[in-house]
């Protein structure tokens, strides 16, 4: 997903066969939106720090549900930072 502001979205969310540490479930994710090098948005489970996502700048937990909440959470974060509805 690209925008004309030459703003990325870049999506992966894939299985593992166990847990990562710090994380309950089976994912292994990692959800970026901004500009080539420059991260506005971002969620992942690295190994160790579990789930939770940069917003700006800011590092916070992330209370993971379900693959698609996390998408949906994820672009109505875009949404927000865009100023759309």
């Amino acid at each position: 997903m690209d925008f004309p502001d030459c703003a990325i979205v870049e999506m992966v969310i894939w299985a593992v066969p166990s847990p990562v540490e710090g994380s309950a479930h089976g994912l292994k994710y990692s959800l970026f939106y901004g500009y080539p090098g420059r991260r506005l948005i971002g969620y992942d489970n690295e190994r160790g720090k579990g789930d939770h996502r940069h917003i700006d700048g800011r590092e916070e937990a992330y209370s993971f549900t379900t693959p698609e909440g996390l998408v949906a959470d994820f672009l109505a974060d875009i949404r927000r930072m865009r100023g759309e509805p």
